[in-house]
């Protein structure tokens, strides 16, 4: 890009902008990718297990199973619905803080000021910068200006920077002191926040480890059925199965697949979004809901992150003989009628009154100086850093009164005024200059935490979550506001000894360091980089456009709404009331909701593996296939219901760190125990009716039973006694396996030790009342026929009770005995440590 001469003051005309603006040279703000509505949409509609849902609609659409492929497809897309609105939502929350947040700027149009908003601003506008404002484009300060620049969002460095005509003024950054004219040379994605911006806004997905857990699940799940399928429809083959039969015997097979458990676990993050929401953070990546549950380290900026990068008047700490009155007037008069009030005059004024002055003379405070003064009727006083003043004092202050607030990360300021009626503060050439001084009072300043962090600092570590400070600023500023938020103790670490780090030097660096300062925006992005490696969890806070590459690189990336707009658009959780506090209830609610989901896989899998395991059975014992495609329904029962409510109802402590090894040592026994005694049931019942239930008992009385028992009437042939012993067995067999489904639920929740062989007892009752709840409604489908009609079944039956009944007992006991003695473990070898 060609250099850009220093324009006249007076600007552009309106129609040269505008045809600049036509070029292309205008202010646009960075387009990304990741908040689109057409993203937030095709990310949502096509992610994995979507597209497993729509697969299975395709085949089961294809095979004339409407209905089916109807339910398979619906999920998929109410799944992808409740996501995106979700995302959206958030969206347009944002957007509208954002634009509630935006100001105007002032630039020079045809010779006179008009204000316009930032995307209106063109290459080569002359702008107007005074204090308070936010600088929107790069380019020099026109002769004539002389301001102070707070970089802290692109720098992380609190303190204000001094701009004399020449320098750079960067977008991103905010006039405190000072006025001037900015001639805009880089607009859009040329200027310094528009380039991070575009880098930050690369899109990157990071699975939570339950999604990853989920889909390994699912890949195993999928493919098993596979098999399965492949291997019965061999079989149909073979022995004839007409097309109808193939067709039924897939719609059952599909049913292994997870549909519920895709639609539960959006419900879930959705829901609790909603609910962290109402703590004051925004969630803009629903699955930040599970991931910020598994956080155990927290990385934080200093600067409005911890701080709200404002100043509090600490103390006054009157020197010799003076009166803290005195002081304190004198004080807050320099505040109240200094004409470019910076922070510290800011912060005084806030705490302190003071007279109006008829002031002959000012000289403003400036970084090259750090002085400012007065002369005014009732004297000249002069406020600056103690070091400043040093050489004009008449009596010297004692330097423990300053070194051991220093020390503490305070800002020590002195007060001073000199006792000659005629004594200015500017040499004779009208430069500023000072005169012989004498010490009146110490003003001590502290930066303001924000409110609930020191509360919020004790329950992260409470919770065992670590947490590190990442700041620009001086480090042993950023360990004494460490120290104010609790983080005691903290031997700081600055930036540039991270440099000629190799990565594990770095590793071992990080592990036992918790406060960096004089840190860049690298050194952020490595530190987070490292935690990662070292197997941590990550969370990064920030609010400034520095703070973007580490919040990208975040497990979690979380923003301040006051932040950048950068930070804001590339993170998963905005904290929309600025509030530090807001974190570790979202934490808690995912914990919750991971919790719950993990009860709901324990059920689900159970339920699945033991379905499995049953048709194999049946089917290589030949006795017909175990379900029927209106059977599959009943698993609303046994594990839709259920995982609702469990999950709902999970505690909140910390997620289960080995879920996987866990859930093995689970559904292994419990599927492969109910297994078998579902084949057993269904073998016993099925040979009832197909050959006999005593010796000597002819097929008619059989039928004869069979009618009288069931109210069916049927003729007496060899399809008759086939039909009637499928019907009999998977009646049997379903009613066994809701009532074991159900049961399950006590050993995954127990309330007391009757149930407590595979975890301790929680006291809850709920899961009990649930249970019984369950048990109630199943049996009432059984009695009613237009609801046993509905799922395939038959009503009541005396063989199915006095069958199924004791083989719940034994299938209880046996269970018991299996989960107290970790038989499994032993046999798989799951019992022994992990290393």
């Amino acid at each position: 890009m060609e250099q850009v001469i220093l324009a006249p003051i007076d600007g552009l005309t309106e129609a040269e902008a505008e045809a600049r603006r036509r070029r292309g040279e205008a202010n646009t703000a960075v387009q990304g990718g990741s908040r689109g509505y057409g993203e937030i949409l095709r990310t949502n509609v096509f992610s994995f297990f979507n597209l497993i849902l729509f697969v299975i609609g395709a085949a089961l659409l294809s095979l004339g199973q409407y209905s089916d492929a109807l339910i398979s497809v619906g999920l998929g897309l109410i799944n992808a619905v409740i996501s995106a609105a979700q995302e959206i939502r958030a969206k347009r929350k944002l957007d509208r803080l954002q634009l509630l947040d935006r100001g105007g700027v002032l630039v020079v149009r045809d010779g006179r000021e008009v204000e316009i908003a930032p995307d209106r601003v063109v290459r080569g506008d002359v702008l107007r910068v005074r204090p308070g404002d936010q600088i929107v484009v790069d380019g020099p300060l026109l002769d004539g200006g002389r301001l102070e620049a707070d970089e802290s969002l692109l720098t992380g460095e609190s303190d204000p920077v001094v701009k004399h005509p020449g320098d750079d003024l960067r977008s991103g950054s905010l006039c405190v002191a000072g006025d001037g004219h900015q001639q805009a040379r880089d607009v859009g994605v040329h200027s310094y926040a528009g380039r991070l911006t575009a880098e930050a806004r690369r899109s990157t997905t990071d699975r939570t480890p339950l999604q990853r857990s989920i889909e390994f699940i699912v890949r195993v799940v999928m493919a098993l059925t596979a098999l399965m399928s492949g291997c019965i429809l061999a079989q149909a083959a073979l022995e004839g199965f007409s097309v109808l039969r193939v067709v039924q015997i897939t719609a059952v097979l599909s049913g292994l697949v997870p549909y519920g458990l895709f639609f539960l676990i959006a419900l879930a993050y959705t829901a609790g979004a909603v609910r962290i929401a109402r703590s004051g953070a925004l969630v803009q990546q629903v699955n930040a809901v599970e991931s910020v549950s598994n956080v155990d380290v927290v990385c934080t900026d200093k600067t409005g992150t911890l701080t709200t990068g404002q100043l509090t008047l600490e103390e006054i700490v009157p020197l010799g003989v003076r009166e803290y009155n005195e002081a304190a007037e004198a004080l807050g008069g320099l505040a109240h009628n200094a004409t470019t009030p910076n922070l510290t005059c800011l912060a005084i004024a806030g705490s302190l009154g003071g007279p109006v002055w008829e002031v002959r003379d000012e000289v403003p405070f400036s970084s090259s100086l750090r002085w400012s003064g007065m002369v005014t009727e009732s004297g000249t006083w002069v406020l600056g850093a103690p070091d400043a003043l040093a050489d004009r004092l008449r009596q010297p202050v004692e330097a423990t009164e300053i070194i051991d607030r220093t020390g503490r990360g305070l800002r020590v300021l002195l007060l001073a005024r000199t006792e000659e009626p005629e004594a200015g503060l500017r040499d004779a050439a009208g430069r500023p200059d000072l005169p012989m001084l004498e010490p009146m009072a110490l003003a001590v300043l502290a930066d303001e935490l924000r409110e609930d962090v020191v509360e919020t600092v004790a329950r992260f570590q409470a919770d065992g979550v670590d947490l590190k400070v990442l700041s620009g600023d001086d480090p042993r500023t950023v360990a004494a506001i460490a120290a104010r938020a609790g983080l005691g103790g903290a031997d700081p670490v600055p930036g540039r000894d991270l440099d000629d780090l190799d990565d594990p030097g770095l590793d071992r660096l990080v592990a036992r360091t918790s406060v960096f300062g004089r840190v860049a925006p690298e050194h952020k992005e490595r530190i987070v980089r490292s935690l990662r490696r070292q197997g941590r969890y990550v969370a990064m806070i920030g609010d400034g456009v520095n703070d973007a590459r580490a919040l990208k690189q975040a497990h979690v990336g979380v923003a301040m709404r006051s932040g950048s707009a950068v930070t804001r658009d590339v993170a998963d959780i905005v904290l929309v009331d600025d509030s530090f506090a807001a974190l570790p209830p979202a934490q808690h609610e995912g914990r919750k909701i991971i919790n719950g989901i993990g009860i709901s896989l324990y059920v689900f899998l159970a339920r699945v593996a033991s379905q499995g395991l049953v048709i194999l059975a049946v089917t290589m014992l030949q006795l017909g296939f175990p379900y029927s495609p209106t059977q599959v329904g009943l698993t609303m029962f046994t594990v839709g219901i259920p995982t609702v409510f469990l999950t709902f109802w999970a505690g909140r402590g910390r997620p289960d760190p080995d879920m996987l090894r866990n859930l093995v040592r689970f559904v292994a026994p419990a599927s492969v125990v109910t297994a078998t005694f579902g084949t057993a049931i269904y073998t016993a019942l099925y040979s009832m009716i197909s050959h006999g239930f005593q010796p000597g008992r002819t097929p008619a009385r059989i039928i004869h039973e069979f009618e009288k028992t069931t109210g069916l009437t049927y003729g007496v042939d060899a399809d008759f006694t086939t039909a009637s012993a499928t019907i009999l067995a998977q009646t049997g067999l379903s009613t066994f396996f809701c009532f074991a489904s159900f049961l399950l639920i006590l050993f995954l929740a127990p309330r007391s030790r009757a149930f407590a062989a595979w975890t301790a007892p929680t006291g809850d009752k709920r899961p009990a009342l649930l249970v019984l709840g369950l048990c109630v409604v199943f049996s009432a489908i059984l009695c009613v026929p237009v609801l046993w009609n509905y799922f395939g079944l038959m009503g009541p039956s005396k063989p199915v009770f006095f069958v199924v009944l004791p083989a719940l007992i034994l299938w209880y006991l046996t269970l018991t005995v299996v989960f107290r003695f970790r038989l499994f473990d032993r046999l798989l070898g799951l019992d022994e440590p992990r290393r």
